[in-house]
């Protein structure tokens, strides 16, 4: 860096890697974007982290889970998950169940509260997805869902099994 703060290159390095190119990096951009961008929502009206709208969102979906289920579908880590439900937990949004097939586990839902507050957001977080893709044609964001879950698939199979976390 120079003193003025902008990047310094010498005349005769050629750059491997530019940053601003590098597949990861722009995904890693755009996550983060987005992330940022629409946690703005649900913290501001439901004062949810990041980590409990993810919880939330995934036991709206599927109705119940255990943490196990909720870390591996949000790809969480799984003490990323044991404090946000302790949070919703405290909060009156989730309860736990035992879980007869298996002591160790329990099974995670939503409250009555908490299928509120989900089925509040749902409309807020398909209509900011939709504000992100009205860039794109209906064709290209095809494209993109199918690209994505191809580089999905490739990437889950590149990574250390148990060390993956958004």
């Amino acid at each position: 860096m120079t003193a003025s703060g902008s990047i310094a290159t010498k005349e005769s390095f050629e750059p491997q890697l530019v940053l601003e190119r590098f597949l990861p990096y722009r995904l890693n951009v755009l996550a983060s974007l987005t992330s940022t961008a629409l946690a703005q929502i649900y913290a501001d009206r439901f004062g949810l982290s990041i980590p409990a709208w993810r919880v939330v969102a995934t036991l709206g979906q599927y109705d119940v889970g255990t943490a196990r289920d909720i870390a591996a579908h949000g790809v969480m880590h799984k003490s990323t998950v044991s404090r946000a439900v302790s949070a919703l937990e405290q909060r009156g949004l989730i309860r736990r169940q035992p879980n007869k097939d298996d002591r160790r586990e329990e099974l995670l839902a939503l409250t009555e509260e908490g299928r509120r507050i989900y089925e509040s957001l749902v409309p807020e977080a398909l209509g900011f997805e939709s504000k992100v893709m009205s860039v794109l044609t209906p064709q290209e964001q095809a494209l993109l869902a199918a690209l994505i879950d191809r580089l999905t698939t490739r990437a889950r199979a590149l990574a250390p099994e148990g060390e993956v976390e958004a």
